[in-house]
């Protein structure tokens, strides 16, 4: 008799839990339809406008992705992420036009992120792209990376910074490339340039980027001829001086093309510089005219 008033009771309860259920709160009885649907699973996708501990690597996989805020001491920001085709069936080879598109695109939006073109100053742009089994699972795509280094000129390391590289650009900076010093090599001409305050006794300056046609690397000096002709361009817009055959009489040029990797994935961006290779300045020759750089008669 007691077993079966339990039952009995809980009959009851477990029937007006059920009823109460249905009847009351807005719901319609049916426990399975009121949940949102779960999202479908879909390929990792990193994040652009912050920063990462670690240097910069060509492949990024999820289990390496680790961003920080940039006020955190950093050596890569992020500051555009893309995307291939979703149809493209492998990952774009070095050298190939779709990652060289990619370079491009990353070209403008750095430029864009730091208020002038990247390459006027002590900056290096990079192209990320995801890891094979990222590509696998669906991912498509690719990551615009900006770095600080400690100088544009072969030797060149990657600075550990904090704050960010969005607008460090549009006015003076110390990131700014300006006054410089050469230094020879074994031959007569500049081997490295040297970063110095204008007010300092100099013999260079950076005058500008020249951007090369998509041709390969330079390997004999006619292939050079159009890069020193180009900063030559540069030069003459940035003293104010004519373009025109005396250019060569009032100063030197110093070019200086990204490397042949870079070169490969699609950058073209050369440094230009004045060099005066008879004399030194104690200021900047920016708009200076032909008094402050006159045609030279020996």
């Amino acid at each position: 008799m007691r077993r079966a008033m339990t039952t009995t009771v809980a009959g009851l309860v477990a029937g007006a839990l059920l009823a109460g259920c249905g009847a009351g709160g807005g719901t319609d009885g049916d426990l399975t339809d009121d949940w949102k649907a779960m999202a479908a699973a879909g390929p990792f996708t990193p994040a652009a406008g912050v920063c990462q501990v670690a240097d910069f690597t060509e492949t990024v996989g999820l289990d390496a992705y680790a961003p920080v805020d940039c006020a955190v001491a950093h050596r890569v920001e992020t500051v555009h992420v893309g995307a291939f085709p979703a149809d493209r069936a492998t990952r774009p080879a070095t050298g190939s036009p779709e990652l060289r598109g990619a370079f491009a695109e990353c070209d403008t939006r750095a430029t864009g992120y730091v208020g002038d073109d990247w390459r006027a100053g002590r900056l290096r742009l990079a192209v990320a792209l995801p890891t094979v089994p990222g590509w696998a699972a669906g991912a498509r795509w690719y990551r615009c990376d900006l770095s600080e280094v400690n100088t544009v000129e072969t030797d060149a390391v990657v600075v550990t910074r904090t704050g960010s590289l969005r607008d460090a650009l549009k006015g003076a900076s110390p990131l700014r490339l300006g006054c410089q010093q050469s230094r020879s090599g074994r031959g007569r001409g500049v081997q490295t340039l040297v970063p110095v305050a204008c007010e300092t006794r100099h013999d260079a300056e950076f005058v500008g980027v020249w951007k090369a046609p998509d041709r390969p690397y330079p390997a004999r000096d006619a292939d050079w001829a159009p890069l020193y002709t180009g900063c030559r361009t540069a030069l003459g817009r940035y003293v104010g001086v004519p373009d025109d055959a005396d250019l060569r009489f009032r100063s030197g040029v110093v070019v200086r093309p990204p490397g042949p990797g870079r070169w490969r994935v699609g950058d073209r961006g050369v440094r230009c510089y004045l060099w005066l290779s008879d004399r030194t300045v104690t200021a900047s020759l920016k708009g200076a005219g032909p008094a402050g750089m006159p045609v030279r008669t020996k």
